[in-house]
C-alpha cells in the first residue's frame, strides 16, 4: 500500500487540507488569524484563505515523517531568512502561536497526541488519514506521475 513517501508533498497537503476543511469541525482558523503573519520576517499576512488548513495538513505530514517533534523544531522548519535589513541575513523561526494552535486543534479532533517531554506525534487515526489519502492520490495518478520515484508499472 502506498504511503506518504510515495506521492508528491504538494498534492498530499492539498488533499489533506480539503479533508480537514470539509470533514473536521474542530479545525477552524481563529477570527483574528486574518491579521497574523506566519513569521516575524514576513511582510504581510497570508493571502490564501485556506492557509490555516494548509498549515495543519503540512504539520500532519511533518509529524508523519519526523514521528515525534516539538513546536520549537517546527518553528525552525517553517522559518526562513530575514531580508529587510542592510546587515547580514539570519535565519528566523516561524510563528509559534500558529503552529501551537494548529496542533491543539488537531489534538482536539484526535489526529495528534502529546508526548510528555518530547513533543507531539500522530495518533493511529492521523496515520490512517494520511495513508488512505496517499493511497487515493497514488491510485488516481498515471504511471508517468511517479517516474521521479523509480516506480515501475509492475508496482
Amino acid at each position: 500500500m502506498p504511503t506518504v513517501y510515495d506521492v508528491y508533498p504538494q498534492d498530499l497537503i492539498k488533499a489533506i487540507a480539503e479533508i480537514l476543511k470539509n470533514e473536521y469541525d474542530g479545525i477552524k482558523p481563529p477570527k483574528e488569524s486574518i491579521f497574523w503573519k506566519t513569521a516575524s520576517f514576513k511582510e504581510i499576512a497570508p493571502v490564501d484563505e485556506d492557509f490555516w488548513y494548509v498549515r495543519a495538513a503540512s504539520l500532519l505530514r511533518k509529524l508523519y515523517i519526523k514521528k515525534v517533534i516539538g513546536v520549537n523544531k517546527l518553528r525552525k522548519i517553517y522559518g526562513g531568512r530575514s531580508k529587510n535589513h542592510v546587515h547580514k541575513k539570519h535565519s528566523l523561526p516561524a510563528s509559534g502561536a500558529i503552529i501551537r494552535r494548529c496542533l491543539q486543534q488537531l489534538e482536539s479532533v484526535g489526529l495528534v497526541k502529546t508526548i510528555e517531554g518530547s513533543g507531539r506525534a500522530l495518533t493511529p487515526k492521523g496515520m490512517s488519514l494520511l495513508d488512505k489519502t496517499a493511497n487515493t492520490i497514488y491510485k488516481e495518478q498515471p504511471v508517468e506521475y511517479f517516474t521521479h520515484l523509480g516506480v515501475s508499472e509492475e508496482d
